[in-house]
């Protein structure tokens, strides 16, 4: 039998992977301008079937690399 509180805490976890609407409120940008981060390979998204998400680690590495780049 699964342990109840050890699935309410992993249904309740900040999701792995976000969508171009999420990672742009997220980061504070546009839809749009997710969408060409991606066309410009400056993220990486990951694709699965046809979804294409963004992980939060590689949302994480990209605002890193801005910072680094100022």
């Amino acid at each position: 039998m699964s342990d109840p509180q050890l699935l309410r805490d992993v249904l309740t976890e900040d999701p792995l992977l976000l969508t171009a609407v999420e990672a742009a409120r997220v980061l504070g940008i546009s839809r749009s301008t997710v969408y060409t981060l991606i066309r410009d390979g400056a993220i990486t998204p990951v694709h699965i079937g046809r979804s294409c998400r963004l992980s939060r680690a590689e949302l994480q590495r990209f605002v890193q690399a801005l910072q680094a780049a100022s």
